[in-house]
């Protein structure tokens, strides 16, 4: 054990520290944002120094970077190698809202940041922007190739379609956050991707 500021903390290797930092600010701009919240409080929450969270990420802008990053990973590694095709996509985006029910701090933590990153010069403002354009390719994409297998009609606009979607999976998680008890996420975006394309959505598993 070690003295820092007053303290006594248990020394850990530098990847556990790191970790630790990551999940306590993940949490920590989750319930206050990004704006509100200050180095200084999630310093003391991990057990160590402003001083002591900058060994290992040089600033607050950063560290939100790093949090961006962890939840990121989490979504590839549900994706897999290589993503599903055509409208075996849009079930698998189902099937993660569903798993999102599971992770309230995470579905917390984008809303909130998503939310204020189109404030003027926020650090998350480009991850964000990159994000939407990413999904939105993506679905563009899936829906293209149902169109190519005859799984979608000729005249559904992709383009237009994909930001609808994306537009209720966000709307979806900021109501089931406001009332977890009374929203079915899963439910709704299939019923609205289905209304959205004409068709059901091939089955998944439940």
């Amino acid at each position: 054990m070690t003295r820092e500021g007053g303290r006594t903390r248990v020394r850990r290797p530098p990847v556990e520290r790191r970790a630790e930092i990551l999940r306590i600010a993940m949490e920590t701009f989750a319930e206050r944002g990004y704006q509100s919240a200050s180095l200084a409080e999630i310093a003391d929450r991990v057990g160590l120094t402003q001083a002591g969270v900058l060994h290992y990420f040089s600033s607050k802008a950063s560290l939100l970077t790093g949090v961006l990053d962890l939840r990121d990973s989490t979504d590839i590694e549900e994706l897999g190698n290589e993503r599903p095709r055509g409208l075996a996509f849009l079930r698998h985006l189902v099937e993660t809202v569903r798993r999102n029910t599971e992770r309230e701090g995470i579905v917390r933590l984008y809303t909130v940041l998503a939310a204020e990153s189109v404030t003027a010069q926020h650090p998350a403002q480009d991850w964000f922007r990159g994000r939407y354009q990413g999904l939105h390719a993506l679905l563009v994409e899936a829906l293209d190739e149902a169109q190519q297998r005859g799984e979608v009609a000729a005249d559904v606009d992709t383009g237009t379609t994909a930001r609808v979607i994306v537009a209720t999976m966000d709307g979806l998680q900021l109501q089931w956050l406001l009332e977890p008890g009374s929203v079915d996420m899963a439910g709704a975006t299939e019923v609205a991707i289905s209304r959205l394309i004409g068709r059901d959505l091939p089955a998944g598993e439940r």
